[in-house]
Order: structure tokens, then sequence, then C-alpha cells
């Protein structure tokens, strides 16, 4: 049997309309989404499918929607393939997605789920208001390079630092909107494509470090337990299945860059042989194939 591994997205993937599909043909995903709704205190669903765009789009609405819905789609894609389950060797997540992937192997539970990032996306969300901030993708342009335009952009008393290494030619950056909008300028005079990103504020950097006690008192209460199978974590790129790890891992995350390049590559050399893309689009693919254009990956989601 080939070895599989499971990817799931992060915040900037949700869209009005995600889970139309699922819901429409699923009793299991009518029932996950009820359960979601039921905690959250809001109709879950009718944000992912009906919006409004501005409301999905607060990291607070956000996250728990990805969440869910990435549940939604793991359930539905093993009913349909239920064969895959014992091929799974690995998981992992971008950002957000790593929660996803922390289910996915069995180590925190639907509801607790729903709970912890529901928290983790007010924290954020909080963290994000108080400071004005940003994200942005630099297209085409190697570490190093970016490093410099971060180093030459950031201004007196601000952040700007890469965030998320997502693969070949595909770097994230965050911080103060002014440097972030320097460097934007920096990079179209070298003729680089610079893509501002649909996120609430500088994630991954320490503007977000006020979140992180929140977090922490969230975990608290998660009731992770020892994952099924690894999960490559974004902030090392190693495999972990210790849950005590994990407690340790998930708030560091939120202010540290993820190595999600240096995840797949890992992922790779564990052996995998197929991955999957649970969730909605298909952001995770095309980083793969930037990573390793031979690696083979299939979406399912809506």
């Amino acid at each position: 049997m080939a070895k599989v591994a499971l990817l799931f997205p992060g915040q900037g993937a949700q869209s009005v309309g995600m889970a139309s599909a699922l819901l429409a043909r699923s009793e299991q995903a009518r029932t996950l989404f009820s359960q979601a709704s039921e905690i959250l205190g809001f109709d879950l669903g009718s944000l992912c499918t009906q919006g409004p765009d501005s409301t999905l789009h607060l990291t607070s609405n956000s996250q728990p929607a990805l969440f869910v819905h990435s549940a939604v789609a793991l359930a539905d894609f093993y009913e349909s393939r239920p064969e895959i389950a014992e091929q799974v060797v690995a998981v992992a997540g971008l950002s957000l997605g790593e929660y996803s992937a922390l289910h996915a192997a069995g180590s925190l539970s639907f509801e607790r789920g729903v709970e912890l990032v529901a928290a983790r996306g007010r924290a954020m969300q909080t963290a994000a208001s108080a400071v004005a901030s940003s994200m942005a993708s630099v297209i085409g342009v190697d570490q190093d390079q970016v490093q410099a335009f971060c180093d030459q952009a950031r201004q007196p008393g601000e952040i700007l630092q890469i965030a998320n290494l997502l693969c070949p030619g595909n770097i994230a950056i965050s911080g103060h909107n002014r440097s972030i909008d320097a460097c934007g300028d920096l990079v179209a005079q070298a003729g680089f494509k610079f893509i501002r990103l649909a996120v609430a504020g500088a994630f991954h950097t320490d503007i977000m470090q006020p979140a992180v006690a929140q977090l922490q008192s969230a975990l608290s209460h998660a009731q992770l337990v020892d994952a099924k199978v690894p999960l490559v974590a974004n902030v090392d790129a190693q495999a972990h299945q210790r849950s005590s790890e994990f407690s340790e891992l998930l708030p560091k995350q939120i202010v540290s860059p993820v190595l999600w390049e240096a995840s797949l590559r890992t992922l790779l050399g564990m052996g995998v042989e197929q991955f999957y893309e649970i969730g909605t689009g298909r952001v995770l693919t095309g980083t793969l194939k930037r990573t390793d254009r031979k690696a083979p990956c299939e979406a399912y989601g809506d």
C-alpha cells in the first residue's frame, strides 16, 4: 500500500460557498455543522454557504469555519474511501490547518477542536485589531532576497519579517502596515509580484504575542492526547506525536515563521507516496508541486 499524508489548509482559504456541496449531500456534514453551531453560538453553515464575505473573513469566524469544513471533508473522504485511513502515515496543516491535522491524527476531538480554534481566532483577532498590521506574499523571489527586501523596507520601531516559507518562489511576509507598504513598493520596483493576503493582521510575528497566553489557557482545557500518526509541525518541520509537545508547539506557532516547504520535504523524506489536501481550495497542492513536481496530490473538499 502507498504511504499517504494528509494536508490541511489554513486561514485565507475560506470563501463564501464553502461546504455547500457537502451540506447538500451529507447528513453527517449537517450533523457536524449543527454541533459546531451550537458550540459557537451562531449558524456556521449559513455563514460558510451564504456569507457575507466580510463576516466570514473575520479571524474569529474564519478559523472555526475552516476547521469544521476540513473535519467534515475528512469524515466524508473516509466514508467514500475507507481503505485510505490505514495508509495514512503522517499529517500536516498550514498554520490554522495544524489543528485540523491534530484532529485527523486523533489528538484533538471535534468538539474540543471547535472550542480551541474559536478561542485562537478570538485571541488573534484581538491582537490584530490592536495594531495596524497585515501579511503579503512575495512571488518569484528566493529567501535571501525577501529577507533583504524586509530589512530595507522595515520602518523604525516596526516589525517586518518572513512569516511563511511556503514553497520555492512563494514566501509570505508579515508586519506593520507601513513596513508592508514600503516592501510592496520595493518588490514592485524590482519587477516581482506582491500580493496582500486576506488576513486580519501580522500573524506569525511578535505582534501576536498578546494571544499566546489566551491560547495556552484554551489548550489547558483541550484534552489533547498522543497522536495516532506523526504530525509534522510548522515551527520546526519535525514529526511529533506526544500531546505534551503539541501543547508547547501550538502557542509558539502563532509568533513563529511557518516552515511549510521544509515540512513537505520532511514528509517526502518519510517515504510519503501520495498526498491528499483535505478541505477547501488547492493552495497546498500548488505548494507541493512547486516543492516536488513529481509528488502526487489530490484535493478533496467541495
